[in-house]
């Protein structure tokens, strides 16, 4: 791989700056290979502390990683649905749904394998994972038990007929309903995020509609179309509107430790019984503490 430092890397530690622009890799094991010389800086191997002037070429010849497989923890997660399908879980903020970028225990796979059998589809690190939330996103997410239901549930997201509805609070005022059609890609300048300003994106939708407007936040349901990464997210930064919270798409700092987003309500048709099933999520306390906060400050 070969990535170049541009002028706004100038000043950068170079184990940052590959930390920044491969985020798929944690900065442990970037800084692993820097010192076995599989990262060369213009043709030259360097230390993980040193300093870039911008504009060098950094080649990063990866080691071959070890295979890695999720084990069983007793870790608590709260189930809102089950059959012999599928688990419909209450994601909680901060957690992980699967290891990876140095993160291989704690996870919401590591935690539903204590109590349950998951689909083989995902492999090994990512047993029974049809979709996911991010890390600091919370709410509803489903989970495949046996490998057709994987299939028939992945199915089911790629050809839209999966209802995902969210809760979001998000920067300045909004009014009425709106629709975003933007594509999304991932973005040039941050690896570890999305953009909604170009053009060769993968096309995406995302619908929202204003519940409560404050002085300068807007309470909003949220509508996916499509399932993109970090859509939402990216999606009301586009638009000026980041999810409140989020600094990684330029929202103000807050008082919270996470993001305002909350995956509030999935609908499907279950794979065992072909009935539609709709799960809900109510907003979280930690959500609902920041909202009133809000509601407070706004007289």
């Amino acid at each position: 791989m070969e990535v170049r430092a541009e002028q706004r890397d100038k000043g950068k530690r170079l184990d940052a700056f590959l930390h920044e622009r491969l985020p798929d890799y944690s900065r442990s094991r970037l800084q692993s290979w820097i010192r076995e010389q599989r990262v060369q800086v213009d043709g030259a191997p360097a230390k993980p502390s040193s300093v870039l002037r911008g504009g060098e070429s950094v080649r990063v010849e990866p080691a071959q990683l070890p295979a890695l497989k999720a084990e069983a923890e007793d870790i608590p997660v709260q189930v809102l649905y089950e059959d012999t399908s599928v688990v419909v879980i209450d994601k909680p903020a901060g957690m992980v749904v699967h290891a990876g970028a140095g993160i291989h225990k704690g996870t919401i796979v590591n935690a539903l394998l204590h109590r349950f059998s998951l689909s083989s589809v995902g492999g090994d690190l990512r047993p029974g994972i049809v979709h996911r939330l991010d890390r600091f996103t919370s709410g509803v997410l489903a989970v495949a038990k046996t490998d057709a239901a994987h299939h028939e549930l992945a199915n089911q997201f790629q050809s839209r007929t999966v209802e995902k509805i969210y809760l979001s609070l998000v920067e300045g005022k909004l009014s009425g309903a709106g629709r975003i059609q933007k594509p999304i890609a991932r973005d040039p300048r941050n690896r570890a995020r999305m953009t909604a300003r170009l053009a060769s994106g993968r096309a995406s939708l995302t619908d929202w509609r204003a519940l409560e407007t404050y002085a300068a936040f807007t309470f909003l349901e949220i509508k996916l179309g499509t399932g993109r990464t970090h859509q939402i997210r990216a999606h009301m930064a586009a638009i000026g509107h980041p999810v409140a919270g989020d600094r990684l798409y330029g929202a103000r700092a807050s008082a919270w430790n996470r993001y305002f987003l909350h995956a509030h309500r999935l609908g499907f048709e279950s794979p065992a019984t072909r009935e539609r099933v709709t799960v809900v999520s109510p907003l979280p306390s930690d959500l609902e503490s920041w909202k009133a906060a809000i509601a407070v400050a706004a007289g």
